[in-house]
């Protein structure tokens, strides 16, 4: 069984039979929630499509010090071929993980002790759209070997006015990985302003 994970909870990431895990999938998923009132909301179904953008910084010592090292929908795939992003969701539609980012524990170079996982919406300023309305946002990091769902943070706060947010970080501790449920909200409108944050 997957633990439901609250905000600010760490979690050792290992498998069921308490093995060190080595492939992980990282899912990330949301759903545009229904906009009430209004002439458009009528017109539309009350929906409007918002197109999130999962990301992965890799820092070293904690800190975000290269290009590089953001793997997102415009660099798929780390240089050191450990983490590969599976490609852009541009409205949150369908059931299941909306954006997939596959993690190699074992081929992240020592350098690297914290990968942080962010969601921000493309061109949230222009289209005017926030987290307020978005609705069953969560992460979750899935065992790729055997396809078991180790655990899961459900994004339950009130998100409205912010733009990005910061779902949870995978980081090394001694000798094992282990996750932090961060769910912080933030008003930074890109990935260039995000990235100000871990530098």
């Amino acid at each position: 069984m997957a633990v439901n994970l609250q905000k600010g909870q760490k979690v050792s990431l290992k498998k069921s039979d308490g093995k060190k895990l080595s492939h992980l999938m990282v899912g990330l998923g949301w759903d545009a929630a229904e906009q009430k009132g209004g002439f458009f909301g009528k017109l539309f179904g009350g929906k409007k499509d918002i197109d999130c953008d999962a990301s992965v910084f890799l820092c070293q010592d904690g800190k975000f010090v290269d290009k590089d090292d953001l793997v997102y929908f415009g660099n798929l795939e780390h240089r050191s071929k450990a983490v590969k992003h599976m490609g852009d969701n541009l409205t949150g539609e369908g059931e299941g993980d909306d954006e997939e980012i596959y993690i190699d524990l074992e081929q992240i170079p020592n350098r690297y002790d914290k990968l942080i996982f962010v969601v921000n919406i493309y061109k949230a300023v222009d289209r005017k759209q926030h987290f307020g309305m978005i609705k069953n946002a969560y992460i979750r990091i899935v065992d790729n070997d055997n396809h078991e769902e180790l655990c899961r943070f459900n994004l339950s706060d009130d998100y409205t006015n912010m733009l990005s947010m910061i779902p949870g970080e995978v980081y090394r501790y001694k000798d094992e990985w282990k996750f932090n449920a961060i769910g912080s909200g933030t008003t930074d409108a890109s990935l260039t302003e995000l990235s100000k944050r871990f530098r």
